[in-house]
């Protein structure tokens, strides 16, 4: 399944893009819980919880290891994907994301930023890097 099919499925934003990270080999079941805590700009308002999901996947997949590369590999991709989302939403806060939205209006915005998170993500795992 794709991450918004999960957030239909009452999902958080960043365990829709992880549990979509799962399925796909990108990351391990035992992650899923770790973005629990980035949902709802860090339970917060502040970061975009589907933008945590996908640098949480990110991260799994081409963070820290032996080789020193895949360090700079995830922060090369995190960056590209910041800049993706900014130049499309301009903020990356959840509170100023969703200012003014609430209920259904709310879900339905950020259903478009989890599936716009998804298919960025597609676009940078092109090549999975052995850890």
């Amino acid at each position: 399944m794709r991450a918004e099919d999960y957030y239909k499925d009452g999902f958080s934003c960043s365990e829709s893009i992880v549990k979509e990270g799962i399925d796909r080999g990108f990351c391990r079941p035992d992650v899923l819980p770790v973005a629990t805590a980035f949902s709802s700009g860090l339970s917060s308002g502040c970061l975009c919880g589907a933008i945590a999901g996908t640098q949480i996947v990110i991260g799994a997949l081409y963070g820290r290891s032996n080789a020193k590369e895949n360090v700079q590999i995830a922060k090369d991709k995190a960056k590209e994907f910041v800049g993706e989302f900014k130049d499309k939403y301009k903020f990356t806060c959840c509170r100023t994301l969703c200012k003014g939205l609430e209920g259904e209006a709310r879900k339905a915005h950020c259903m478009e930023m989890v599936k716009f998170c998804s298919h960025e993500l597609d676009k940078l795992v092109e090549v999975k890097v052995d850890g």
